[in-house]
């Protein structure tokens, strides 16, 4: 047996199934990859907590001085909650309410990017209730087609993201209340991204906005440039380099711009893997379903985006391969984990290791079916720690307030 066949194998009779397992120092190596690609440009790395919220790899990434991308106050509440720190954390999203203004004003958040006119025009007044300087950047929608599935794309017209440039433009340029500051700006066009292209043509019109802009006296100190590389799920995928990547952003930063740099999923969805356990296999007549008990419940986005995951057995049995339906415990015809997989013979109590499962599985979990979530390990510097133990039954039902029986 390899080293890591048997590690997983260890982990899995340790810890349990479902179980996230999370490989720290990859994540670390591919976040020093972004600052070497950043090189002597003014650069902030800003991790996006909604890919993967863990706090003890929060804490990882505050140490190693990353940022943070947050959007919603509970992300934020985590970052500090880790160690990170407010004036390093941009705050996106498109529904900001009053409550989650007030508290990023009075941690002192490095910046708001703002997505429409309304949103701008609440943060100058909570700005002037509590008499806070509020950073802003407007999120400008540049109307550029990237190729990615639909439901994670963010940057044409029809998406709800952003401001058009030109209603950008004139935002900056209206007379601004005294606690307001312009202090960047935000473009996002989507993610899982693996072309250059879009990247580039975006940056480029941000750019020119923010030449126009400098012109008539705005001038803009962040220039933030969110979504983040796509990774290769798929065997043939392609995406470019993160120094590629890094170096169309530095090509298209303005002059005296600070670069405000979103690795997205790039940063952590292939230092992660789902390990879950055979239940059952059977057959339909036309069909053979391998039944696991990690379900859409533990990883959605197979169901939510017909996203692909490579799915092995953890230990192969000799025999012929045979197509195969993965499958979930849910009661949803939809819990699918991986369809029409060509995999080595399987059975009960064999366990299948699901990759690239670092970004938007454990944040996007649930506990659907009354399932209690996963648990989450860290591997660093050669060993494993429990991260997040499991939910239980009585974590569930801790908020309810209906009268208990006696």
């Amino acid at each position: 047996m390899s080293g890591e066949k048997a590690q997983l194998t260890a982990l899995a009779r340790r810890f349990g199934t479902p179980l996230y397992v999370y490989d720290f120092d990859l994540i670390r190596h591919n976040f020093e990859q972004y600052r070497r690609a950043a090189g002597t440009t003014d650069h902030l790395i800003c991790a996006a907590v909604k890919a993967n919220g863990n706090l003890a790899l929060l804490r990882r990434l505050a140490q190693w001085g990353s940022g943070f991308d947050v959007v919603s106050g509970g992300e934020l509440e985590r970052v500090l909650m880790a160690g990170g720190r407010a004036d390093r954390t941009v705050f996106s999203g498109v529904g900001k309410t009053r409550d989650e203004i007030d508290a990023a004003l009075r941690a002192g958040i490095l910046l708001f990017n703002v997505e429409s006119e309304a949103e701008l025009d609440l943060l100058a007044e909570r700005a002037a209730r509590l008499r806070l300087a509020a950073r802003f950047g407007l999120r400008v929608n540049p109307d550029i087609a990237a190729v990615t599935h639909p439901h994670i794309a963010t940057g044409l017209r029809q998406h709800k993201f952003g401001v058009t440039l030109a209603l950008a433009q004139k935002l900056y340029l209206r007379p601004r209340p005294r606690w307001l500051e312009p202090a960047g700006i935000s473009f996002h066009i989507g993610s899982q991204i693996l072309s250059l292209a879009p990247f580039a043509r975006a940056a480029a019109r941000v750019a020119q906005l923010t030449a126009r802009l400098a012109e008539r006296g705005v001038a803009l100190r962040y220039f933030d440039a969110g979504g983040g590389l796509g990774i290769a799920y798929r065997p043939g995928q392609r995406p470019p380099t993160i120094a590629a990547y890094v170096g169309a952003l530095r090509t298209a930063l303005p002059p005296g711009m600070s670069l405000l740099i979103e690795p997205g999923r790039s940063l952590v969805a292939a230092a992660g893997s789902l390990l879950t356990r055979v239940l059952y296999v059977k057959d339909s007549g036309r069909k053979r379903f391998v039944i696991a008990d990690a379900g859409s419940n533990d990883l959605l986005r197979p169901s939510l985006y017909d996203a692909y995951h490579d799915i092995q057995p953890v230990i192969p049995r000799r025999g012929a391969r045979r197509v195969v339906e993965i499958v979930g415990p849910i009661c949803e015809t939809g819990d699918v984990l991986g369809r029409e997989r060509r995999l080595p013979p399987l059975a009960a109590d064999d366990y299948m290791v699901i990759a690239d499962a670092g970004a938007y599985g454990f944040s996007l979990s649930s506990n659907y079916n009354a399932r209690p979530r996963a648990a989450e390990v860290a591997l660093e510097g050669g060993r494993a720690r429990l991260v997040r133990r499991r939910e239980t039954s009585s974590d569930l039902a801790a908020a309810d307030l209906a009268e208990p029986k006696k």
